[in-house]
C-alpha cells in the first residue's frame, strides 16, 4: 500500500507564496510520494510589484508584470485555486473559503500579503486612491487619462507617504504628466526613505528636485473634500486645490491574519522561529507581511520583496525536511542592498558595495528584476520584448 501524499496549501500568491510552490515543485521527492501542493489567492494573476510604477508610465504592460498563475504554474503539479480565504481552521486543518467551501490541509504556509491601512482621516476613503494592486493602477491610470483630456492647464496631485512606493510614484507620474504636472510629496517626518542608505535618499532628494516635485515634510493630512486637501504643518493648516490623492503610507497585517489563535507582535504580525514556522504549530509556516521573522542570528528582518524571495527557498526546503524527516534549516537573511526607481531614464541603487545612479542603475534594476521573475519562460519573453523594442520603434518612425 503506497503511502499517502502530503497535502500543503499556500495562501497567497505573491513573492513569498509563488515562489515557495515553485521551489517545491522542483525538489526532489523520491522515493517519498511528492505532494499535493494547492495554491490559493483572490486574484489570478502574480503580481512583480516592483514594476508597478513602469505600469503607470506606460513603459511595460500588463502581461509583463502579472501573468497569470496558469501560465506560471503549467506543468508543475501545482493546483491553483482562484479564492477568497474567509477563515481558517487550525485545530481541524482546514481552509474556509467562498468556492469550493472548505480545504483540508496537512501544511499551510501563511504568505498572504498586507494591505494599506485607511486611518480615521474626513475624506480619506472617498477621495483617495491607494497604490497596491493591479487594480490600483488601473484605476489611478483611468483617472490620470481623464484629467489629461479634460485638458486643465495643470494637473495637480498630492502622493501622501515618503516612503519607497511614495517617492517612486511620484517620479514615475512627474515624467508621465510632464510640464502639465504639478505634484507634491507629503511626508508625516522629517525626512523621506526613512530606511535607505543615505546615496539613495541623496539621489532620491535630487531626483524630485529636478523634476520640481514639491516636498512637505513634517506635514500631516487632516481632511480631504473631491477638490482640495487640509494638511497640518508645525499646527497651522492650509487647505490647497488638488485633483488627485495617492495614498502609500504603511502596510497592514490582513485581519485573517490578525485573528489566528496564535501568538502574534504589537502589529498583529505571526511570531515564528528561525525555521519560519509560527511558534506553537510546526505545521504553519508565515512569510513575508504575515510574519514576525528573525533569522539564525534572532534579527528582525524587514517583510520587504527581497526577505520574501529569499523566504520562500528556506520554506520550501524546510517543508519538503519535514515531510521527508530530514533537518531543517534556519533562515539566513543575506541583505543586498535596495534599487528604486527615480522616473523613465534615472535610478538609484546600493548594495555589496556597489553604488550606481542614472540610466545605468536603470538598467541594472531591469536586469537583476528580470533574474527574479517567477520562470525562465518569462524571462525569455519580457526580455526578448525588452530588446525588440527599440526596434519596433525604429521601425515605426
Amino acid at each position: 500500500m503506497s503511502e499517502p501524499r502530503s497535502r500543503i496549501c499556500i495562501l497567497g500568491g505573491g513573492f513569498g507564496g509563488l515562489y515557495t510552490a515553485l521551489r517545491l515543485s522542483q525538489l526532489p521527492w523520491e522515493p517519498a510520494p511528492a505532494p499535493e501542493i494547492t495554491l490559493i489567492d483572490r486574484q489570478d494573476r502574480f503580481l512583480f510589484a516592483p514594476f508597478l510604477y513602469e505600469l503607470i508610465s506606460d513603459e511595460m504592460q500588463t502581461w509583463e508584470i502579472a501573468p497569470p498563475f496558469s501560465e506560471l504554474l503549467a506543468g508543475t503539479g501545482i493546483r491553483f485555486q482562484q479564492a477568497n480565504v474567509m477563515a481558517i481552521d487550525i485545530d481541524h486543518q482546514v481552509v474556509q473559503c467562498q468556492a469550493p467551501p472548505t480545504l483540508s490541509y496537512d501544511y499551510l504556509v501563511l504568505a498572504l500579503g498586507g494591505q494599506t491601512p485607511a486611518p480615521a482621516i474626513p475624506g480619506l476613503q472617498d477621495y483617495a486612491l491607494g497604490f497596491r494592486s493591479l487594480e490600483d493602477a488601473y484605476r489611478i491610470k483611468e483617472k490620470l487619462r481623464q484629467l489629461e483630456q479634460s485638458n486643465p492647464e495643470k494637473i495637480r496631485i498630492a502622493v501622501v507617504g515618503g516612503g519607497y512606493s511614495g517617492v517612486e510614484l511620484a517620479c514615475k507620474l512627474s515624467d508621465r504628466l510632464g510640464e502639465r504636472g504639478r505634484l507634491r510629496l507629503i511626508e508625516r517626518s522629517s525626512t523621506i526613505l526613512g530606511t535607505s542608505p543615505e546615496s539613495n535618499r541623496q539621489a532620491a532628494q535630487t531626483a524630485l528636485s529636478e523634476k520640481g516635485i514639491w516636498l512637505d515634510l513634517e506635514t500631516e493630512v487632516c481632511q480631504l473634500e473631491p477638490q482640495t486637501l487640509t494638511l497640518r504643518y508645525k499646527g497651522q493648516e492650509d487647505t490647497i486645490p488638488v485633483d488627485l490623492v495617492l495614498w502609500t503610507v504603511g502596510t497592514q497585517v490582513s485581519e485573517l491574519i490578525q485573528a489566528l489563535p496564535l501568538p502574534h507582535n504589537h502589529k498583529g504580525q505571526l511570531t515564528t522561529n528561525a525555521y519560519l514556522q509560527v511558534i506553537d504549530a510546526p505545521h504553519l509556516f508565515a512569510l513575508g507581511d504575515a510574519a514576525d521573522c528573525r533569522d539564525a542570528t534572532g534579527q528582525t528582518v524587514p517583510a520587504t520583496a527581497q526577505v520574501a524571495f529569499q523566504q520562500a527557498d528556506y520554506c520550501a526546503w524546510n517543508l519538503w525536511a519535514q515531510i521527508s524527516q530530514r533537518p531543517l534549516l534556519p533562515f539566513r537573511y543575506q541583505a543586498l542592498g535596495e534599487m528604486l526607481s527615480l522616473g523613465s531614464d534615472t535610478a538609484a541603487l546600493s548594495g555589496l558595495g556597489l553604488k550606481l545612479t542614472g540610466p545605468a542603475a536603470v538598467i541594472a534594476r531591469r536586469l537583476v528584476y528580470l533574474y527574479r521573475f517567477p520562470t525562465w519562460q518569462h524571462q525569455v519573453s519580457v526580455g526578448l520584448n525588452w530588446l525588440t523594442q527599440p526596434l519596433f520603434k525604429l521601425l515605426q518612425a
